[in-house]
This record gives structure tokens, C-alpha cells and sequence, in this order.
């Protein structure tokens, strides 16, 4: 299992989750000193997203791949279509076909929201975080153009919370009134499906 983006909030806790089950992780980030777990079924490889030479022969038939990249900022940005981009042309390289990516519920207004809720995510999120979001719709284009089995996460509201394992999903449709969820809930949700067809070529949202 190759996991990029490894020290951030869903990286990590899917690093420590993913050998908590017994897999082989390698956890690929820009800065090898910023992650400090250590394993003996660990990995920590140097690269970075925006620079593609760095992910050559990062990655092997059979792997799982999770791109829990991101970054927290209202600036313009090509880090998520771009990054990902490079990780989906190193997979092909490489021979992977399993991937997962992070994207954001907020980047829709989903129906089944209350009316409060539908407005502040058209009138205040999207607005603020248009950048992000714009960049996010860009990245979901291209993953689903691609040939890999990938699977779209689109995460409502981010917590700190632990792993519960109650929480509900839907494939390719709006999740009824999911408003939060925490990023140890979406780690564990990706390693409990890593296999199931259902998601492979589909777009999911999970929350509580």
C-alpha cells in the first residue's frame, strides 16, 4: 500500500490504521523528518506531487495507492488535479490499478440538506474555498477519465475524532444529511473497502 500525502489529518491515520491490520505501507511524503512513526512494516519515501520525476518506480502491480494529498489555503491551486494527475501517470508506469483520492463533499450542494445548510455551503463555503473546490472538480475529471480502478472520497465537515466504524455511505449519489465525519473514520472506511467492486469508477460519500 503506497499512501501519499502520509503526515497529513486522513494520510496518517490511514498510515497507522493500514498497519494496524498487517499491511506493508509505504508512506511517501516532501519532508521525511515531518512523519515520526515508525514501523517495521514501514516506509518513508521522499517525493513530492508536483514534481513527477520524484514518483518514478514509486509504485507496482498489485499496490494500493491513497492520495490523502492537500493543503490548507484559499489561494489559487493545481496541487490536487496536478498531483494527482502525476500519481495516476506513475500508477500506469508502475503498473497499479487501485487508487482512492480525497475530494470534498462542499464542492456540490447536496439536496438533502436542510435549507440553512444548502445556503451557507453556495453562499459562504464554496465561496471561500472556490480556489480549493475548483481545483478539486478539475482533479475528479481527470481521475475518472483515467483506466484505474479509482474510488472519489468526498468527505463532508473534517473532525479529530477516533475510529467509531458507525457511519453511513452512498455510491454515486448524495449521502442523506451527512454532515461530518472524522478523518479516522475515512481512513478506516477506505481500508474496509479496498476490495469491494461496488466502489471501484465510483464517487462515494461518508459521514456520520
Amino acid at each position: 500500500m503506497v499512501i501519499l500525502g502520509a503526515n497529513g489529518g486522513i494520510g496518517k491515520a490511514t498510515v497507522e490504521q493500514a498497519l494496524q491490520r498487517g499491511h506493508a505501507v509505504v508512506a511517501v511524503v516532501r519532508n521525511p523528518e515531518s512523519l515520526t512513526l515508525r514501523h517495521p512494516n514501514l516506509v518513508v519515501r521522499k517525493a513530492d506531487v508536483m514534481m513527477p520525476e520524484t514518483l518514478r518506480g514509486l509504485f507496482s502491480p498489485g499496490d494500493v495507492v491513497i492520495s490523502a494529498i492537500g493543503k490548507n489555503s484559499t489561494r489559487e491551486t493545481t496541487l490536487y488535479s496536478a498531483g494527482d494527475r502525476h500519481i495516476l501517470e506513475a500508477m500506469v508506469d508502475g503498473g497499479a490499478s487501485r487508487l482512492f483520492v480525497i475530494s470534498a463533499s462542499g464542492i456540490d450542494v447536496n439536496p438533502t440538506h436542510s435549507w440553512l445548510i444548502r445556503w451557507a455551503t453556495k453562499n459562504i463555503l464554496q465561496r471561500i474555498l472556490r480556489q480549493m473546490y475548483a481545483d478539486l472538480v478539475r482533479m475528479e475529471s481527470i481521475v475518472k477519465a483515467s483506466a484505474v480502478d479509482w474510488t472519489i472520497m468526498r468527505p463532508p465537515q473534517l473532525t479529530n475524532g477516533g475510529v467509531t466504524g458507525k457511519y453511513r455511505y452512498a455510491i454515486g449519489k448524495f449521502l442523506d444529511n451527512g454532515t461530518r465525519i472524522s478523518r479516522a473514520d475515512v481512513a478506516n472506511f477506505m481500508l474496509d473497502t479496498i476490495n469491494n467492486p461496488d466502489l471501484f469508477r465510483n464517487t462515494v460519500e461518508v459521514a456520520y
